[in-house]
């Protein structure tokens, strides 16, 4: 991937081009900032989610009809405990509860089973939330499907409470390939995932910033970029942003001279 000279603190040159590293949504407020600044706005995922073959899932000798609680945390890890049943023709039983962190993974369930509230407990956002409904439950022997990164916030929850559980990697998070950008310049690039730096070097391992700006949202995302020594121009959250949206108009203000 192409850049252009040294990037500084407050690097406010004008901006043509963008390239955000997510999937092209239907509708975005950052459609609003091309019209209102001219950009172009590219978006193109750094990542992506791979399901674990059910032969290499066999591996582990987990079978997720002998757990009677299953958790989830994303429609990404119920995608794919389904899909490991179906290919290794496993019929869940009527009684097994799921947990799901929010009312939103609970209610994407019904795509799978028939929803009962009496076998369905949600929480509002965490693990916490569930909490109540999970300690009642205590008894259930309780299967935690994630992906390669884990799901430290649960697991550490549910070792901390003495349940009797196990995670499952059923899918996995990596890099995409990236080898159509090496001779694509953009002045600005966008990450919301320390994984998606992660990709950036594994695509280009000598890739320099020179000229090209970086915004950032989150902590752990802007560590990743400082520990590859690079320059954040534009970081999320800040004292009154809250979006990257926000951010971006901000500075493309100063960059691009406009009063708009």
């Amino acid at each position: 991937m192409a850049a252009n000279g040294n990037a500084k603190e407050e690097n406010y040159r004008p901006v043509k081009t963008i390239l955000v590293s997510q999937p092209k949504p239907e509708r975005s407020p950052y459609f609003e900032l091309e019209k209102k600044y001219g950009l172009q706005i590219d978006w193109r995922p750094f990542i992506h989610v791979e399901g674990i073959p059910a032969k290499e899932f066999r591996k582990t000798r987990i079978k997720p009809n002998e757990y009677s609680a299953i958790v989830f945390t994303s429609k990404n890890a119920i995608d794919h405990f389904f899909r490991i049943c179906e290919d290794m023709r496993i019929k869940m039983p009527d009684d097994t509860k799921y947990f799901c962190t929010t009312e939103a993974f609970a209610n994407y369930l019904q795509k799978f089973i028939v929803y009962r509230k009496r076998k369905v407990f949600f929480g509002k956002r965490t693990i916490q939330d569930l909490a109540q409904a999970l300690k009642k439950h205590k008894k259930e022997k309780f299967l935690l499907p994630c992906s390669n990164l884990g799901a430290k916030q649960v697991s550490s929850f549910l070792e901390d409470n003495g349940f009797d559980w196990q995670d499952a990697m059923m899918y996995k998070t990596v890099s995409s390939d990236l080898s159509d950008l090496s001779d694509v310049t953009y002045d600005v690039l966008v990450f919301f995932s320390p994984l998606g730096i992660k990709s950036l070097f594994e695509n280009f391992p000598d890739f320099k910033q020179n000229d090209t700006r970086f915004a950032i949202f989150g902590n752990s995302t802007s560590k990743e970029v400082e520990d590859k020594g690079l320059t954040i121009d534009i970081k999320v959250p800040s004292p009154g942003v809250t979006s990257m949206t926000m951010a971006l108009d901000l500075y493309l203000q100063k960059s691009n001279k406009t009063d708009k």
